[in-house]
């Protein structure tokens, strides 16, 4: 099997630039269009279904957004394994890992499945759900528990594709089950009347669509990955390994969201609806704004991984600062479109003209400063691909406490621009341990590599 038809990616040697460019382009489109799953179905469940079964969509949400932050920080551990692996040639051990990653992925999607259809209820009750949307809203959330097996399968083997490089066909399947998303939403609830069980039906079916088609593309073309489940047995040394890399992320994953809960109840406590709507506007584009920085984070992640694993660390720090470039200019780039469409951007959203100028007050000062948070996802790549989670978590905890603190202390005296100093005041607490440190930790794993090959 040739590299060019498997379209594997060698970050160990060639030129590390292009190689990142390359890794990342796809990832940007695909970042994106994933943000389209939730928004599509709160849209068409909006105009066609009605105000209960909306408010039943977003009840679901914190819900559904932990159980895929929580998957795909499991998957980012197992691909910086994977990616190791690659990187050194052990071909038999990326398999391996795959094999072990995927029995707990059923594992688990099995628990959350059975725990989930019987816990439904009680779960959407600690939430307050109010009762006379609880009908839709539990029926809502179990069919995404029934779709959550096909949300683990399409996430291990798009990360298992991306360990040897391949962003290309996990992007391509992800954009054409949105759109077949999309398409589904349409018909099943604006024609068929379906309601939110509709909206659900056609999000199972498009993350069982992407599923089945990053699995037949593996099979295909990339016999490195193939895998015998049947025959396989579980390594206790990758299962706790996947565990202590993956469990981490995923916590590291799902502190960002409950710490931003936090920032959006110091804001509702303003009682002030346009700081409310424009603090939702602002997170929207900020969403969209932050996904190069995120999606090159990504790149550094997987290119540090492989190199680690090759012994090169050199290379893997050559790669760093090439990353970091990349974060920059594209984080400026970010700043410079927001700061001066803040205004254009806003009317998308409302033409209510205090909305659109409480918003326009938060991007006047943070909107020269999206290059911040492109360092500090830089930082958490390349952490993340020596395999030190600990430190990534650390820095998001930094991160999200200075914020959230900073603006339950601050919006009640400054407003929304309270957010934005809360949000400048936590990447730069988060960047000024995480640089020297890394600086250290780089050092260090450069002269333990030295050491080894002596």
């Amino acid at each position: 099997m040739s590299m060019k038809k498997s379209r594997m990616l060698d970050m160990t040697q060639g030129d590390s630039m292009n190689q990142l460019i390359q890794y990342t382009l796809p990832l940007i489109l695909g970042n994106l269009f994933q943000l389209t799953y939730n928004l599509v179905d709160t849209l068409v469940v909006g105009q066609f279904s009605g105000k209960n079964s909306l408010a039943a969509v977003g009840t679901c949400d914190p819900v559904m957004n932990l159980l895929i932050l929580g998957v795909s920080g499991i998957c980012i551990g197992a691909s910086v394994i994977m990616s190791r692996f690659f990187g050194s040639g052990q071909t038999e051990k990326l398999r391996k890992e795959l094999e072990t990653t995927l029995m707990m992925g059923f594992c688990f999607a099995a628990f959350i499945l059975v725990s989930g259809m019987v816990l439904a209820r009680p779960i959407l009750r600690l939430l307050k759900v109010p009762e006379k949307i609880m009908p839709e809203s539990i029926t809502y959330l179990r069919v995404i528990f029934v779709g959550l097996p096909f949300t683990c399968l399409y996430n291990i083997y798009a990360a298992a594709l991306r360990s040897i490089g391949n962003t290309r066909e996990p992007t391509r399947y992800l954009v054409l089950a949105s759109l077949l998303n999309m398409g589904m939403d349409v018909v099943f609830v604006a024609v068929f009347h379906w309601g939110v069980f509709g909206a659900g039906l056609a999000t199972i079916l498009a993350q069982a669509f992407s599923a089945v088609l990053c699995i037949r593309h593996v099979q295909k073309n990339v016999p490195l990955l193939h895998c015998q489940l049947r025959l396989a047995k579980p390594d206790p040394s990758l299962v706790r390994e996947t565990i202590r890399l993956g469990g981490l992320t995923a916590l590291q994953q799902c502190s960002q969201p409950i710490g931003k809960l936090f920032i959006q109840g110091t804001v509702n406590s303003m009682q002030s609806v346009a700081a409310i709507a424009a603090f939702n506007a602002v997170g929207k584009v900020e969403d969209i704004g932050l996904v190069p920085g995120r999606s090159i984070a990504d790149a550094i992640m997987t290119f540090t991984a492989q190199n680690m694993g090759a012994r090169q660390p050199e290379r893997a720090e050559k790669g760093f600062r090439q990353g970091i470039l990349l974060e920059i200019l594209c984080g400026v780039a970010v700043s410079l479109f927001i700061w001066f469409m803040r205004g254009p951007l806003m009317h998308i959203f409302t033409t209510d003209e205090e909305i659109i100028s409480q918003g326009m007050l938060y991007f006047t000062l943070i909107g020269f400063c999206y290059w911040v948070p492109g360092l500090t996802n830089g930082h958490q790549g390349y952490y993340r691909g020596v395999g030190a989670m600990k430190v990534v978590l650390c820095g998001t905890l930094t991160q999200i406490s200075v914020r959230t603190i900073s603006s339950m202390v601050l919006v009640p005296r400054f407003g929304i621009e309270g957010v934005a100093w809360g949000c400048l005041l936590g990447w730069s607490m988060m960047l000024a341990w995480e640089i020297p440190y890394r600086i250290y930790l780089s050092r260090k794993l450069r002269k333990e590599s030295r050491a080894s090959r002596s």
